[in-house]
């Protein structure tokens, strides 16, 4: 018995020997106005994996180590990507350092060109590794700005530099995808068209897009910045009832009664912002800039929002003037569509994972 313990123990220590210690990577960026620089730390077992150099330790070797340093950077440069306001980059690999105590390599790099806008990262750096991660740190004059970790299935992460450029460079993605998504998603437009059928002066759609505005503001904030999030299957349901609703209040509403609309659309904009929150958050916030990603995601959405507001209520206008009679017509012929549709697509939200 002491003697099968004894085995399993040594067998067990070997294991460990054996094994990968440290699926990890990490890798340091310095921002400066005239130059980036960064520092590259490897562990030998993954260097000598996808090099095929047996054993791993023999790179811990300094001759060893230079003599290999173009695979190295080879392999490194076909994984690891910076892109600088679109632009990629070509790292200068400098000299390679052993490092035994930590059994790594340690590389740095300098790129001539000054701090940019946004950077592009992607380094997934050894994916024969499910487990492997590399920890970037990202700093600006010496002042450590934003940290990320690349996992095996992540996607490249953009950071903002802090500065006018940066945040011109944040509006410049957010602002579009703010405007996209309202303009793609057809329930956001449908909630809109519903509110806008009844017709008002100017003064009546200013309250109710307000109100929307106002709404969808308070929970995208919330949500974003991970304060309240419900979960999309209680959200989106939601959404299709806030469209069935708008459609039969407008067809219970009477000609002289109390104009409700804009409490409609402050209420229901509440849901309606969570469910603009999980389309940002898959588009990811940047940490380092979000207030100006979620103020630029909201002005998109806004602006797609008035070219959907400016549109109908100019053809509704144009309706009420040819004639009267038609656009009551029109209202409620539209108020149940609205109705058919969001019924349609809470139906969908709520049982359609049951059918499949």
């Amino acid at each position: 018995m002491g003697r099968a313990l004894a085995g399993l123990l040594l067998l067990v220590a070997v294991s460990r020997a054996d094994a990968h210690p440290a699926p990890f990577s990490y890798l340091d960026l310095h921002l400066r106005e005239s130059r980036i620089t960064g520092v590259l730390v490897v562990h030998v077992v993954d260097l000598a994996h996808d090099l095929q150099i047996e054993p791993a330790l023999r790179l811990l070797d300094p001759n060893v180590a230079a003599a290999n340093l173009p695979h190295i950077v080879a392999l490194l440069t076909s994984r690891f990507r910076l892109v600088a306001d679109g632009q990629l980059l070509a790292p200068q690999w400098d000299d390679v350092d052993a490092l035994p105590g930590r059994q790594s390599l340690r590389l740095t790099f300098t790129i001539g060109k000054g701090r940019p806008a946004a950077l592009a990262i992607d380094a997934r750096l050894f994916p024969y590794d499910r487990f492997h991660q590399t920890f970037v740190n990202i700093y600006e004059d010496g002042e450590l700005r934003q940290q990320l970790v690349f996992a095996q299935n992540d996607r490249a992460r953009t950071y903002f530099a802090g500065t006018a450029r940066g945040r011109l460079a944040v509006a410049s993605v957010f602002v579009p995808a703010g405007i996209h998504h309202i303009l793609i998603g057809p329930d956001h437009i449908l909630f809109l068209v519903g509110l806008l059928l009844l017709g008002g002066g100017s003064w009546a759609l200013l309250r109710i897009v307000t109100a929307f505005t106002l709404g969808h503001s308070i929970t995208l904030s919330l949500a974003a910045l991970s304060i309240v999030i419900p979960p999309a299957h209680i959200v989106e349901p939601v959404i299709a009832l806030s469209i069935i609703f708008v459609g039969v209040d407008n067809l219970l509403a009477r000609p002289g009664g109390r104009d409700v609309r804009a409490w409609v659309a402050l209420a229901f904009g509440l849901v309606h912002g969570f469910g603009f929150a999980g389309v940002l958050r898959e588009f990811g916030i940047p940490d380092e800039a979000i207030g100006w990603s979620l103020f630029s995601f909201n002005v998109g959405v806004e602006i797609g929002q008035l070219v959907v507001v400016a549109t109908v209520a100019a053809a509704l206008a144009a309706v009420g003037r040819w004639s009267g009679a038609f656009q009551h017509k029109l209202a409620y012929v539209g108020s149940v569509v609205v109705i058919l549709a969001g019924t349609y697509w809470f139906i969908e939200r709520v049982f359609a994972d049951g059918f499949n």
